[in-house]
């Protein structure tokens, strides 16, 4: 019996020294890569603000927006010294999960581009939102503009094509942009053109749209 427990009592210390090494292993490892994984979503995000902004223009710091209790990342840009336009952060649940975009959009609410920063979408599917709604594309959204009208597919009666066999995953895609811009638009007042009511005005409509 004593050795029975004596083998017991072995075995739980032996588990627990492999257990306390791996997580040494793990943490330490965890340090080591966690510098460049910030640098490397930095650059990412930086060349993706420089993809979707006016080109010439500077994003400063994010600014936080709250609205109906998600939060949006907003990166207002000058272009020589004049507010230029902004990139808004947004998510909405696509098929496969969390479909975030970096949407960019001029002084005048009009989108300037688009990148998407990360998605779960079925590869060869809806993973083409990457790609399907910039400028020359099939779904092509540049230059619209969701105050005058929300964006949807034309399945539901909109002007945007869908993605082949994802009409899911576009509709979420269409609606992180519209909600893009609604937080864009309630965030912003452009003091310069006097619209900051009409962007309020369109702000209120693409919310209505979306519930």
């Amino acid at each position: 019996m004593k050795k029975l427990q004596s083998s017991l009592v072995n075995m739980v210390l032996s588990l627990t020294l492999i257990v306390a090494v791996a997580t040494g292993i793990l943490a330490y490892v965890n340090q080591l890569t966690a510098g460049p994984i910030a640098e490397a979503n930095k650059k990412a995000l930086n060349d993706a603000l420089k993809e979707v902004l006016v080109e010439g223009s500077q994003a400063g710091e994010p600014e936080t927006y709250e609205m109906d209790g998600v939060s949006y990342k907003i990166y207002k840009a000058d272009k020589d010294g004049q507010f230029a336009g902004a990139a808004v952060e947004s998510s909405e649940n696509g098929f496969g999960g969390a479909l975030t975009v970096l949407v960019g959009f001029d002084k005048e609410g009009n989108i300037i581009n688009y990148s998407v920063l990360n998605h779960a979408e079925t590869p060869g599917l809806g993973s083409k939102s990457t790609f399907w709604f910039k400028k020359g594309e099939k779904g092509d959204i540049t230059g619209k503009n969701p105050g005058t009208k929300a964006l949807t597919v034309s399945k539901d009666g909109g002007e945007v094509e869908a993605i082949t066999a994802s009409t899911i995953t576009s509709r979420a895609f269409l609606k992180a942009v519209n909600n893009a811009y609604a937080a864009y638009s309630g965030q912003h007042v452009d003091t310069s053109s006097g619209a900051s009511q009409q962007k309020k005005e369109a702000s209120a409509q693409v919310t209505t749209t979306n519930q």
